[in-house]
């Protein structure tokens, strides 16, 4: 084994794992904004299916964009890299549906929780490739 392959693996690990910390605060923070402004109601009561299908619309976007960090910081296999970062997702998703699934209205509609373990591999591609389509671009 080549002195290079562990340092490929760590990188590898960070980028998914930035990928994963920039959806993570991104979706917290604008979570957190939104209820301070009065956009969402007080923490712990229930929303609307509207409110919900504006917290599935930005981390859609923010899944986009952790699949971009994700490929943008990998040290190769740039796609491959967003992919396992929406496995990640799909894995976290997953754990939060079935956390959540009779916890109670302020919790949300359960077609949320799906929603989200459905689009977290395919927005983190999307992310992927927006960044590979780029990079291959400027190469040109």
């Amino acid at each position: 084994m080549s002195e290079k392959h562990p340092r490929l693996v760590v990188r590898s690990i960070g980028a998914v794992l930035a990928g994963f910390l920039a959806v993570v605060f991104l979706s917290i923070g604008t979570d957190a904004a939104l209820h301070a402004t009065g956009v969402f109601p007080p923490w712990g009561q229930p929303m609307s299916d509207t409110l919900f299908v504006l917290a599935t619309a930005y981390r859609t976007v923010y899944g986009v964009a952790g699949g971009y960090v994700a490929a943008w910081l990998a040290p190769n296999r740039p796609i491959t890299h967003a992919v396992w970062l929406g496995a990640v997702g799909v894995a976290v998703s997953t754990i939060g549906a079935a956390a959540t699934w009779n916890a109670g209205p302020e919790l949300g509609p359960k077609w949320y929780p799906l929603t989200l373990v459905v689009i977290a591999l395919p927005i983190s591609w999307l992310g992927g490739w927006f960044r590979d389509k780029g990079a291959n671009s400027a190469a040109r």
